[in-house]
């Protein structure tokens, strides 16, 4: 019996020691891969970050692309990586640039941690941008994706 109760007790050690040997290494492995991100990734200005990286939102109505009429690529402040057209972008009258589509696979929706809207994240970066809606009818998509000027850059189309 007693010699079952320490085979027991050096499995279950060994066990343990496996699995936290094992997230350790994916652990460091996934922190390496996030600075290496990190080190890529563009300055943001303090007002900035509050918005990209701590999910916040910028006053209604005074963004610098809310009004934006150009054509071109709204990229990721943060990353640079492209998220919308503008011939997607539309007027709704929320006070933050809106669009009915994103750049095929650029954004994620994830829940948002009110339970009651659907946040929208750059795919390559996790950057908060904003939040989308559905079912309003603005447009024929009826997709409203709300976005932070803050999270973005304008890259004009060439003429």
């Amino acid at each position: 019996m007693r010699r079952t109760s320490k085979i027991s007790f050096l499995m279950a050690l060994f066990l343990v020691l496996a699995h936290l040997t094992s997230c350790a290494q994916d652990k460091n492995k996934s922190t390496n891969s996030k600075s290496k991100q990190k080190m890529e990734w563009n300055k943001l200005t303090k007002e900035e970050e509050a918005i990209i990286v701590n999910k916040g939102t910028e006053m209604p109505y005074t963004g610098k692309l809310l009004d934006n009429k150009e054509k071109g690529t709204y990229t990721c402040k943060r990353c640079n990586a492209p998220l919308y057209r503008s011939e997607t972008k539309f007027e709704s009258f929320c006070g933050w640039p809106s669009f009915d589509d994103e750049i095929k696979g650029a954004v994620l929706r994830l829940p948002d941690l009110d339970g009651r809207r659907t946040e929208i994240v750059c795919a390559k970066c996790n950057g908060h941008l904003g939040h989308v809606f559905e079912g309003e009818g603005f447009t024929a998509k009826n997709t409203r994706h709300c976005v932070n000027s803050l999270s973005m850059n304008f890259v004009a189309d060439k003429k």
